[in-house]
């Protein structure tokens, strides 16, 4: 079951999808609210941290989820203190009862990855696309437009035609026609 704790934030945060299964897996932790009560109402037990990547929206609450489940840090950059494993490019990673690929999709920043279930049609997108063709910013640092298109273009020739959901890290889930929004994402980045 996937289901985004962070969906009646007012606060400055990401998305943070809760997903349960055989593996209790978070991704990502927003910011600026009480993320442990949102995540106890569902769950006792988180085994893994995911992040789709290192801006301070996404992480800002890390240490108090770590200090109420124990659980380490999954991301791109082990350089970053917060992130204690590294995920690779193309590596599969347990999330619930699935198996994802990562996917390093840099543009938005150089660490930002993607999340993608081919069976189950489900992608976590992070800040690469959003609802209705919209995009990952790129004048923050690290960003860079040229980039972020290929990155999209990357999820666009990966993703198959039985794509159902893109969680993406704010506004809402994308469940209807989830590949024309990466199309008209990567139509809109162009402009």
């Amino acid at each position: 079951m996937i289901q985004n704790v962070a969906s009646d934030v007012q606060a400055f945060s990401s998305n943070v999808f809760l997903v349960t299964g055989e593996i209790n897996a978070l991704i990502d932790a927003g910011a600026n609210f009480d993320v442990v009560s949102q995540i106890q109402e569902h769950t006792e037990q988180i085994d893994r941290l995911y992040l789709t990547h290192t801006h301070v929206d996404h992480v800002k609450n890390i240490p108090s989820v770590r200090d109420a489940f124990d659980v380490e840090t999954w991301g791109y950059d082990t350089t970053h203190d917060i992130v204690d494993h590294a995920i690779q490019d193309e590596e599969s990673i347990p999330i619930g009862d699935e198996r994802y690929i990562s996917l390093h999709t840099p543009g938005h920043k150089p660490d930002h990855l993607c999340f993608y279930a081919a069976n189950i049609g489900i992608c976590f997108a992070g800040d690469l696309i959003f609802a209705n063709g919209s995009f990952g910013r790129t004048d923050l640092e690290g960003g860079n437009r040229k980039t972020l298109i290929q990155s999209i273009d990357r999820i666009a020739g990966t993703v198959t035609d039985n794509l159902t959901a893109i969680y993406s890290g704010h506004g809402p889930a994308i469940t209807t026609d989830p590949k024309e929004n990466i199309d008209m994402a990567a139509q809109a980045a162009r402009m």
